[in-house]
């Protein structure tokens, strides 16, 4: 007997201007039934998904829900009406607490006030789902890292038991352990047969989880079916009209000389805490690494463990408590971000919306930012010789856009990243530290990426990664260390390590 249909869309079309973002597209789904969304960057997956959650109004077509027309006047109203959504680009309120973004908008009252500890409770309760009870609820939103800000909006997402769930990107963020407790969620929810909508552009967790799928292409449907029939060289095919062979390309390099020395330091947010010594003592957590020219050195590790901040820490945004950041050929004491940069070391932030990226401008303002005077001229910048020199990394990057002076805000979030990581391989820097260079993008914009990162090593570049995907890290490094609750805890060959034993150390079990 074929199921009910919870979610029925038909025919959606949405235009921006002159770009058709959605042509015609179809979708039903049952249920407790888990449906993959997937395409590469622009093909319409997070357009469509805000129209259904009330975000956007679509300008034809028709949506059902319990056979019912549905139609959102807002995501507010959409919640109310049992559907929610967990944004890729992440939607807190930073200057209110963690309790006060998962329960914004429905927060339990008597007597016309808010009921505080009905209120906590359920937040507290949203929280423990995820395997998070321990999160601080009165903390400010903006003081989590971007990951612990996912757990948040996954937590507010789940609060009013939706009968459609709609996750962008969900485990973007979030490492190998988080995930897993994820899908954990993911099971008791279809259990209870809440509809999940799952868009995510790791296409193994899609085959993992997902009962069925849709691929998109240019705001059109040019797939579907059961995802236990589909294999992922086919659904990268449908994806971007190409094969993609090797997603880890190697191009030969040899790591040189030490250019990159981080010594015995103390990360800030750590000062103050201490881990065992093994010896029935404790210690202050410290961070030792060296870095080779032409190397690729990985940083793995669970959600807080430190991974960003030794980043932020060697390029000058955060101060260390003890130790030192040496730069061969330059001025360690020199540590401000003004001073790394003109040193040859170029940072890409986790968080390109607040610190990567001037969304109200042009990507050709975006690329081209620490290079404005070389298209000056009296005073003004000459914009036909800027943008024929953005237009360089759009097209080596596939960026989809209209040209280069489209406003970065237009694009969507695979793109915009592509924009920041683009601006970044512009400077003539030595050293590219990296923090999740491919959080949101596509299959086939990762092996692009991975080609270029390759290519930097082999130019004689060194890189250091942050990722919280584990394959990454393994198919690109040459080096790979772990950190674990501020501590760099062991850095092995790549060859050395497997998934497992970076799990090991990242939860301190070695």
């Amino acid at each position: 007997m074929t199921p009910a249909i919870r979610l029925r869309l038909t025919g959606l079309q949405k235009s921006f201007g002159a770009t058709r973002a959605l042509r015609s597209v179809s979708l039903a789904i049952a249920p407790g039934e888990v449906h993959a969304l997937i395409g590469e960057n622009g093909a319409g997956k997070s357009t469509l998904m805000k129209i259904l959650s009330g975000a956007h109004a679509a300008d034809a077509g028709t949506m059902e829900l319990s056979g019912q027309s549905y139609q959102p006047e807002n995501p507010h109203d959409a919640r109310l009406k049992g559907v929610a959504m967990i944004y890729q680009e992440l939607n807190l309120a930073l200057h209110l607490t963690a309790q006060e973004n998962i329960l914004l908008g429905a927060e339990s009252t008597r007597w016309g006030c808010v009921d505080q500890a009905t209120s906590r409770a359920r937040a507290q309760t949203a929280l423990e789902q995820l395997g998070h009870g321990g999160l601080a609820l009165d903390q400010k939103a903006g003081d989590f890292s971007i990951a612990e800000q996912q757990i948040i909006e996954i937590a507010r997402a789940l609060l009013l038991q939706p009968q459609v769930l709609i996750m962008d990107e969900p485990t973007s963020s979030l490492t190998q352990a988080d995930t897993e407790k994820l899908f954990a969620t993911i099971s008791r929810l279809r259990a209870q047969g809440v509809s999940i909508i799952y868009i995510s552009h790791f296409l193994e967790e899609c085959s993992r989880i997902a009962d069925r799928y849709t691929v998109l292409k240019d705001g059109e449907t040019v797939g579907s079916g059961a995802m236990k029939d589909a294999t992922l060289d086919h659904l990268v095919t449908l994806m971007t009209g190409r094969e993609v062979k090797d997603l880890y390309p190697r191009t030969p390099h040899q790591p040189g000389a030490v250019v990159l020395a981080v010594k015995t330091a103390v990360l800030a947010r750590f000062a103050g805490r201490n881990v065992s010594s093994g010896h029935g003592s404790s210690v202050q957590p410290t961070c030792s690494l060296e870095v080779r020219a032409g190397e690729i050195f990985g940083l793995a590790g669970l959600i807080g463990a430190g991974r960003t901040d030794l980043l932020r820490a060697i390029f000058g945004l955060d101060t260390l408590t003890r130790g030192e950041v040496c730069l061969i050929g330059a001025d360690a004491q020199a540590a401000t971000p003004r001073h790394r940069w003109q040193q040859g070391v170029g940072f890409l932030s986790e968080n390109r919306k607040e610190e990567g990226l001037m969304l109200n401008q042009s990507i050709a303002d975006n690329l081209t930012l620490t290079k404005m005077n070389t298209f000056g001229r009296g005073g003004w910048v000459q914009q036909n010789r800027q943008q024929r020199a953005a237009q360089h990394w759009v097209d080596a990057l596939r960026v989809k856009c209209r040209d280069s002076a489209q406003t970065i805000s237009e694009l969507s979030g695979g793109n915009q990243q592509k924009v920041a990581l683009a601006r970044l391989l512009e400077h003539p820097a030595q050293i590219f530290l990296l923090d999740e260079p491919t959080r949101g993008i596509d299959v086939g914009s990762k092996a692009q990426i991975y080609q270029l990162v390759s290519e930097l090593a082999a130019a004689g570049k060194a890189v250091v990664i942050v990722s919280s995907y584990l394959p990454e890290l393994l198919g690109l490094c040459d080096t790979i260390g772990v950190m674990c609750r501020g501590e760099l805890t062991a850095i092995r060959p790549r060859a050395d390590w497997s998934e497992t034993d970076i799990m090991r150390a990242a939860t301190g079990s070695t």
